[in-house]
């Protein structure tokens, strides 16, 4: 990599407050809070509104739409003459 075209890649923590979800990983965001970790080492942290801890999608509970039972329904209303 060409030195000093780059944006300083570091350590920073995700916390999802709805999921009750942290996690630790690289990346070049910045911010003014943090945390300290489970390692004893203090780390920024940022807060997202979603995470695969908290997305309906990942966790199961989502809604399921029956999509069969709507064409069934469009047929018996409105059936073929």
């Amino acid at each position: 990599m060409k030195p000093g075209i780059h944006p300083d890649y570091h350590p920073v923590v995700f916390r999802d407050r709805a999921g009750n979800f942290a996690f630790l990983t690289r990346s070049t965001i910045t911010s003014d809070r943090t945390i300290e970790w489970e390692d004893g080492n203090t780390y920024p942290v940022v807060d997202v509104d979603i995470s695969a801890a908290s997305h309906p999608f990942y966790t199961g509970r989502g809604r399921v739409i029956d999509t069969a039972g709507r064409v069934e329904r469009f047929q018996r209303r409105y059936g073929r003459s």
